[in-house]
């Protein structure tokens, strides 16, 4: 039993087979995301007050630069993820939601990378 109307299954039209892979990567980011920003919160607070020299040796630690990046990689990556759901659903113009998941995408990867580069910044001690 199919659940397409007969209209449907002489089209070919229905799902793109796509969307469920979309749905796990928004809903495995967003279980990553809860212990990162769990332990960023706590970490931010217990280093409050604290100058830029004992905040960059916290982030110089590797375990912490790894933490980071893991947070900022799945951050971006999962705002990307939601996005680009608002951008298809509500873009009705073929050629701005091109657009705009182009420009959200380049968007991403640029913030994305920018934080991980000042992570690893601190991590050689280069900053």
């Amino acid at each position: 039993m199919s659940l397409r109307s007969p209209l449907g299954r002489v089209r070919g039209l229905g799902s793109a087979k796509d969307g469920t892979g979309h749905w796990w990567a928004q809903r495995l980011s967003a279980i990553a995301l809860i212990p990162l920003t769990l332990w960023f919160c706590a970490s931010v607070i217990a280093l409050s007050g604290a100058d830029y020299t004992a905040v960059a040796a916290w982030v110089g630690s590797p375990v912490v630069a790894g933490l980071l990046i893991l947070l900022i990689a799945a951050t971006f990556y999962h705002a990307y993820l939601g996005l680009q759901v608002v951008i298809e659903d509500y873009v009705h113009r073929e050629l701005v939601k091109i657009a705009g998941l182009l420009l959200a995408k380049a968007a991403a990867i640029v913030l994305a990378l920018t934080g991980i580069l000042s992570v690893l910044l601190l991590l050689f001690g280069q900053a």
